[in-house]
């Protein structure tokens, strides 16, 4: 175990170096606003146990202002309005010292959304250690937060008008908070919760859905510095929780793209589905496997969406536990794609095979998908990521991709389809009939689009 501990630290190290450098930090604030706590090399080793932690708040009033906030400042401070609800962001562990550079985008992204107080926890001196020992310390952190909201109740704020957004480590910074109440905290969203060292931990030291009346969160990660586990009562896989679109997998790119993109998609992810304007909807599935295959019907109504719909759009009571959803995103922002079901049906082969359906629409990027065929079926079907829906895609091509790898020489197609994933209202699938795809000799065809109403 010491070996692993040792790992997970240097590489820890390097992703709060990687976010420092690659990612940006915020412009410099003016001298009369509050900043993040920004330690130098030599607080960093001299610092010792010390969690100093701090509030900012950000209204409205001060969008690109913060003050400093605390229990002290109640009364005397101007931009606090506690009839309104508060969002209350945790970052997570950060190797180095450096002050989170996102933490304003994410603050202006909610408010935008909702009026409301955005308190932001600053522990950058606590979460600066050694990463077990932030690991150690991070309750301490979750009790001097449920001071203040104690504080806070007592000048009127009610426990179901709080809402946690934790980061990474954060997350269950908030879970603990959310413990600590006896889980009538309102909301906590866990932006790809962090994984080391939580994995296998009791409910107790980890986001779980008691933690609040609704527990949300968004796998990024899960193969890394995320957990793999669903944590709440909507858990939000993206891409499978893992190995996001545009996150390099070569070791020659930059190691922000190689080390830590896929951890930090969650929060790219939640800001544009805050400021965007297509939506990013989960569809609950069993597993990421099934999803992919077409084998999941939708929801009984609207599916959950990732943003600040009460109870991410759930209204099934009670609320799931838990309930795993899955969907595809696109590699920049705003992230949307479209779910396009492809659905193959071939006559039965003498040797195995392979078959690439590309899917055209003007003015933006094809997208393709490969399909292995075996010998012992006739029926294939894909989920795949369209930037548009299917009423504007213009053509479809099918090519025989195999020929250097397996033996199979012309593909004799029954039917090939493609339709919206769930399927939405009356949309028909768009099917083309008795297809022969030859070796070296793509077949293509254009699409006449006649869906109404769409």
């Amino acid at each position: 175990m010491g070996w692993k501990l040792k790992t997970v630290q240097t590489i820890l190290s390097i992703l709060a170096f990687y976010i420092t450098f690659a990612v940006g930090e915020d412009e410099e604030p003016r001298s009369e606003c509050a900043d993040f706590n920004n330690m130098t090399w030599l607080e960093y080793h001299q610092q010792g146990s010390k969690l100093q932690v701090q509030y900012l708040l950000l209204t409205r009033k001060n969008t690109d202002c913060a003050s400093l906030f605390s229990q002290d400042f109640l009364s005397n401070n101007t931009y606090f309005n506690s009839s309104q609800p508060t969002k209350i962001i945790v970052h997570g562990y950060r190797a180095l010292g450096s002050k989170p550079s996102w933490v304003k985008q994410l603050a202006q992204a909610l408010l935008w959304v909702q009026d409301a107080n955005v308190v932001v926890v600053d522990w950058v001196y606590g979460a600066s250690l050694a990463y077990n020992m932030v690991v150690e310390n991070y309750k301490e952190v979750a009790i001097q937060i449920s001071v203040l909201i104690n504080q806070l109740q007592n000048h009127g704020c009610k426990l179901e008008s709080f809402h946690f957004i934790g980061v990474s480590l954060g997350a269950h910074v908030s879970g603990f908070v959310g413990t600590l109440f006896k889980g009538k905290i309102g909301r906590i969203t866990g932006l790809d919760p962090a994984g080391p060292m939580f994995k296998r931990a009791d409910t107790f030291d980890r986001l779980d859905p008691s933690d609040a009346l609704f527990v949300e969160a968004i796998h990024t990660d899960s193969d890394y510095f995320g957990i793999s586990i669903s944590v709440g009562h909507a858990d939000f896989f993206l891409n499978g929780g893992m190995d996001q679109a545009g996150c390099s997998r070569s070791r020659s790119t930059s190691m922000y793209s190689y080390v830590i993109c896929d951890h930090m998609r969650a929060l790219h992810v939640y800001i544009s589905a805050l400021n965007g304007t297509c939506p990013l909807t989960g569809i609950p599935c069993s597993s990421y496997e099934d999803f992919l295959k077409g084998r999941c019907l939708g929801c009984p109504g609207r599916c959950p969406r990732i943003g600040l719909l009460e109870n991410s759009g759930l209204t099934v009571f009670p609320l799931p536990q838990p309930n795993k959803l899955f969907l595809l995103t696109t590699s920049a922002p705003p992230f949307c794609a479209h779910h396009i079901l492809v659905q193959l049906e071939v006559f039965l082969l003498d040797k195995s095979a392979e078959v690439q359906v590309i899917l055209r629409t003007g003015g933006h990027p094809e997208t393709e998908q490969r399909l292995r065929l075996q010998t012992d079926g006739t029926i294939y079907s894909r989920v795949i990521a369209h930037p548009v829906p299917l009423c504007e895609i213009d053509s479809i091509q099918l090519k025989n991709t195999g020929a250097h790898f397996y033996r199979q020489g012309d593909i004799h197609v029954v039917s090939v389809c493609i339709s919206e994933f769930p399927s939405v209202g009356e949309v028909e699938p768009l099917c083309v009939k008795k297809i022969n795809v030859r070796r070296g000799s793509p077949w293509n065809h254009d699409f006449v689009q006649l869906c109404e109403n769409y």
